[in-house]
């Protein structure tokens, strides 16, 4: 689905202080707190056409569009263009779209390298741990500043999704529609073992400095990069690698074996790695894949009292080729709102992508959530 980039402000908000700090589920609070968010399309008179958009573990406010200011033919346009626009399923001609960076992140919202109003100095590791339900938390204050009482619908992707279904669980009647794409209630033993894997090669970098980095004026970089060039092999399908890599070398001709990156692939893992260095922030990597491990909702003794009577209607999609958020994984999720007598729809899409499939258009897709989002 195509149509004209969008032309994105983006805003900040403070959502907490010290006179109404932000009670964390772990029991600590944060004293201040800030949100960097982007909208797009117009409210309503009525403020019913509001929908909200939970990004995934590294995305940021910058979900469509170009960023005004930025020349519209060279931008980069958001992180999700194919899914929201003009004419696009999360459509800006009839929605009021809103997408904040979360609490936690590094791209302006309130995280780890935050200065510590009490000291002018960044929190580092005295950040306290989060939960999912502390990012939800901060998204019900942006809405509370915005105004508006009840959401058209709450869409996310990955680590968006189970903020969309925590959201839901905490706050049942303000969401009337839910869209969770390649997401999971809780995480495998092998994605948390992923993201251990992920959290050591940071930490065990030299230039990690028990968090404080930037008092030497450095950062992991070594270990940042690693950990993006693990967790991205994770994000695509051993399809589409062999499809666009296959055993290709970079040295065309030269019969030299050697130890340095030599396979096509190899070089493409750098380049991931590189360039994640470039836009994210080590102690956000740690903090928020954590709070992933710790994801359970399904487990919390309340959650039957609390989805009792809930109205909101699912939408759960997985992808075939997802190995990372697998369908066994979408259709537990599905099968516990069922349980509890949430109205929960599920399909798996064909798809050669992997998880990163629900950044893409695999054939009936973008299709299906723009059919779910324009029924009545």
């Amino acid at each position: 689905m195509t149509g004209p980039l969008l032309d994105a402000v983006t805003q900040r908000v403070v959502l907490a202080t010290e006179d109404d700090p932000l009670r964390l589920r772990g029991g600590k609070h944060l004293d201040h707190v800030e949100v960097v968010y982007e909208t797009y399309g117009v409210l309503s008179p009525a403020r019913d056409n509001a929908v909200f958009i939970c990004h995934a573990l590294t995305g940021d406010a910058h979900a469509a569009g170009h960023r005004r200011g930025e020349d519209p033919h060279t931008a980069k346009p958001g992180w999700w263009d194919r899914m929201i626009g003009p004419g696009k399923p999360v459509d800006t001609d009839r929605f009021f779209v809103i997408a904040p960076n979360i609490l936690g992140g590094c791209s302006g919202s309130t995280g780890p390298m935050s200065l510590d109003p009490a000291t002018g100095e960044p929190l580092y590791l005295d950040f306290p741990l989060l939960h999912v339900a502390d990012l939800v938390a901060a998204h019900r204050r942006l809405l509370d500043h915005l105004q508006i009482e009840t959401l058209y619908a709450a869409v996310g992707g990955s680590m968006g999704g189970m903020q969309v279904l925590q959201w839901v669980i905490d706050e049942p009647q303000r969401i009337e529609r839910a869209v969770v794409v390649a997401a999971s209630a809780k995480l495998t033993a092998e994605n948390i073992a992923f993201s251990s894997v992920a959290r050591q090669a940071i930490m065990a970098d030299p230039e990690f400095h028990n968090g404080r980095y930037a008092e030497h004026g450095v950062v992991p970089r070594h270990g940042q990069k690693v950990a993006r060039m693990m967790a991205h092999i994770t994000y695509v399908s051993p399809e589409s690698l062999q499809n666009r890599f296959g055993h290709e070398r970079d040295s065309v001709g030269d019969d030299q074996w050697r130890l340095e990156p030599d396979f096509e692939v190899e070089h493409y893992l750098q380049h991931q790695g590189e360039t994640f260095l470039g836009r994210f922030d080590s102690l956000s990597y740690l903090y928020l894949t954590r709070l992933m491990d710790y994801f359970d909702p399904f487990a919390e003794e309340p959650v039957a009292e609390r989805l009792a009577g809930c109205t909101t209607r699912f939408q759960v999609t997985s992808f075939s080729s997802d190995w990372r958020f697998d369908t066994a994984q979408a259709t537990r999720l599905t099968e516990q709102l069922q349980k509890h007598g949430v109205d929960a729809d599920h399909a798996e899409i064909q798809s050669p992508y992997g998880h990163d499939s629900f950044l893409l258009d695999p054939p009936g897709y973008l299709d299906r959530v723009a059919t779910f989002l324009g029924t009545p």
